[in-house]
Order: structure tokens, then sequence, then C-alpha cells
């Protein structure tokens, strides 16, 4: 079982310094492509913080890879079928800090090759550090509720949503999802251009 396998530390942070180091980037270069400082940079690749999986998708297309090749999942099939048991787990939480970032994400489609769209079951909690600020990245988002209440905050529009209820929309708007209460599950789409 390698370590983004159920039940594993996942390692984005090193997934990310490998391809960076690959293409021959410096962190100052990665800055320069992804908006983000070299100092959360640097933190981000030694595990002292997770990003979400809006920064995935920036980080992503800043490294002109697909979002499943950060997370370990590059697929290999021309289609996937995931059963109910089956699905790789990766959980956002800083590892040298023991923090709680507000979710956990299974990915459903991580055996599929070539694809744009990447499908999620993830689990809110309330995170122990907030973060207040909204995410942009290119793409789509499409969020439909499984269990609780959803908040999401799309610029100066939030709205809570129930279990049926779903929002689509354009990821380049900043954006917030967070659970109301202990915990909700959703279903997640993001599509995301052609890396490149």
């Amino acid at each position: 079982m390698d370590e983004n396998e159920r039940g594993g530390e996942p390692k984005v942070g090193a997934s990310i310094k490998r391809i960076r180091e690959e293409k021959g980037l410096s962190l100052f270069d990665l800055a320069g492509k992804s908006g983000f400082s070299t100092a959360l940079l640097s933190q981000i690749e030694n595990h002292l913080i997770s990003p979400s999986l809006g920064a995935l998708t920036i980080l992503s297309r800043a490294l002109e890879v697909d979002l499943g090749t950060l997370l370990g999942h590059e697929g290999t099939a021309p289609f996937c079928v995931t059963r109910s048991d089956q699905g790789k787990e990766t959980f956002r939480f800083a590892s040298k800090e023991g923090v709680k970032y507000g979710y956990s994400y299974e990915s459903l489609a991580y055996d599929k090759k070539n694809r744009h769209m990447e499908p999620f079951i993830v689990t809110l909690e309330p995170p122990t550090v907030p973060d207040p600020a909204g995410r942009t990245h290119d793409g789509e988002e499409f969020l439909h509720v499984l269990e609780g209440e959803v908040k999401v905050t799309l610029g100066d529009h939030t709205d809570v949503l129930e279990p049926g209820d779903s929002i689509y929309y354009d990821s380049s708007i900043p954006h917030r999802v967070e659970c109301v209460g202990t915990s909700a599950k959703i279903l997640a789409v993001i599509y995301t251009p052609t890396a490149g």
C-alpha cells in the first residue's frame, strides 16, 4: 500500500516538490507561476500546511500537470469503476502540527487517465484553523449535498445548502465551502481545463 492509499498519510507536498524539481523550477519560479509566496510553498512542500483542493488546482496548473498527478492518482485506464469501498482517500491536515483544516476527501476516478473532471466525496468538519479567504482558480465546480448542511460563499453571496441541494459555479469566483454544525458530506466535481 503506497502513501496515498486508504488510511495513509498523503504526501502531497513531497509530490509538489518532486514535480517542481523535475521541471527545473525553483520555489521562486513556482511562486511566480502560482501566485503563492515562496514561504507558503515551502510550508506546503514540508507538510506544515496542507493545501485545499482549490490551491492544489492552482498548483497543478502552475506545474502543468493534472490535479490527480499531485494527489498521486495518475490514471492508467480508459475508464474507472470505483466500488463503494475502493475510493482513494486523502486527508487534509498539517501533519507536523496535527491541525485539522476542515475536510477529508475520497477520489472517485483515480484510475481514469487523461481526465478533466475530478470527482470526490468530501467530508466537511469544523476546521481547527479557519480559512477566511475565498480561493479562485480556472475551471468549474459542482457540489451536491449528501448529508448535513453546507455553507457556500461565492464572492459576496452566501447560501446554506441542505441534503439534495446542489450548486454549480465558475471557480474564478472567490469561493469557500464549509459545514454548518459538526459535519457534512458532499459530492464535489471539479473541472479543470487542460494543463499546459
